[in-house]
């Protein structure tokens, strides 16, 4: 049975790729936020087994970045595995990605669902 996944980006074009990337062998199912928000909403309605979170997330509602995004979700669903992502290196972030409640961080050029899969079933770093 495939592992759900909720991605989460303000870029409607990466999403599409994205989604057809994860579910292209059956390892994943996809759904997808773009916006903070949204992804509380969708998490809280769904709870799914992964969410991709882009860190550099617009602010929304509330949240400043794809960082306060993942306490939220931490908060609300800590079963549910976070992976933080971004076109940029996870070293331009320094201790953030360390200080999170995420799983793990995966640079965007770098997703595919075998990647996906190996930091989902990692063993969660705690609060």
């Amino acid at each position: 049975m495939p592992r759900t996944v909720l991605i989460v980006d303000d870029d409607p074009g990466f999403r599409a790729a994205a989604r057809a990337l994860l579910e292209a062998d059956g390892e994943f199912t996809a759904a997808e936020a773009g916006s903070g928000a949204e992804a509380v909403a969708a998490v809280a309605r769904r709870r799914p087994d992964a969410v991709l979170l882009d860190v550099g997330l617009s602010p929304d509602d509330g949240f400043e970045d794809g960082f306060a995004v993942c306490r939220a979700l931490h908060a609300l669903a800590p079963a549910t595995a976070v992976v933080l992502c971004s076109a940029r290196e996870a070293e331009l972030y320094g201790e953030r990605i360390a200080r999170s409640p995420a799983r793990a961080f995966l640079a965007k050029e770098r997703l595919s669902s075998a990647a996906l899969a190996l930091l989902v079933a990692r063993e969660s770093p705690g609060p």
